[in-house]
């Protein structure tokens, strides 16, 4: 074979290999969605709608999620300072198993003003699989903690996943039955009370031999 097939055949292999690498990975979809969040605010009801992003990042057994937020969903009245609020939230997998993950996100690392939409920090939590295959990420309920006060926030549109994926189960390590006795265990404890037996039985024979000795005397 010339040189200019060979290296044409060797440039064939590897593309096909390449191919059959892409086949084999896991799949992943993940998109934008936009989340009408309906709040109960302790200043009444309050509406806002945010672009969530939500990525898993296999780690060890697990996956590390987080979902970002595009847009602020609520408001303050007045201005809340550097460390005020702390927000959380819930992320609902469902496909090959159902969960809820909590997520959580540092407090605001600048002051929100009063009255404008607060933008919240990325939220990151960890989902560790029980089952193998595929599940969805769908965003969750809000809860934004801030000088006191709780908002809750539910997504009020029923949004469709943000993300889509193969996931992993560990391998069980253990086994789910208890420890059963075996014959070996068995025959040890019917040999130890056996021995008892033998023994009371020896030391009764004993007695009695000693006793017939005393009264023949």
């Amino acid at each position: 074979m010339s040189n200019r097939k060979r290296s044409t055949a060797l440039a064939l292999a590897t593309a096909l290999a390449g191919s059959a690498v892409l086949l084999a990975a896991p799949a992943a979809q993940a998109d934008v969605v936009d989340v009408k969040y309906d709040c109960e605010t302790p200043i009444g009801p309050k509406s806002a709608v945010s672009p969530i992003d939500i990525k898993a990042v296999k780690e060890g057994d697990a996956y590390k999620l987080t979902m970002s937020f595009q847009k602020g969903v609520s408001s303050s009245p007045i201005e809340l300072g550097p460390g005020a609020m702390s927000p959380s939230a819930v992320v609902t997998v469902t496909g090959s198993e159902t969960a809820s993950v909590p997520v959580v996100g540092p407090p605001n690392a600048a002051a929100a003003p009063a009255n404008a939409p607060i933008k919240i920090s990325d939220l990151s939590g960890t989902y560790k699989p029980k089952k193998s295959g595929k599940v969805t990420f769908t965003a969750g309920v809000l809860t934004i903690k801030a000088m006191g006060t709780t908002t809750t926030c539910k997504a009020g549109n029923s949004p469709k996943p943000s993300l889509e994926m193969d996931v992993t189960a560990a391998a069980s390590g253990g086994s789910d039955t208890l420890p059963q006795t075996g014959p070996a265990d068995s025959a040890l404890a019917l040999g130890t009370l056996g021995g008892t037996v033998v023994l009371s039985g020896a030391a009764g024979v004993l007695w009695l031999t000693r006793r017939g000795q005393r009264a023949r005397s």
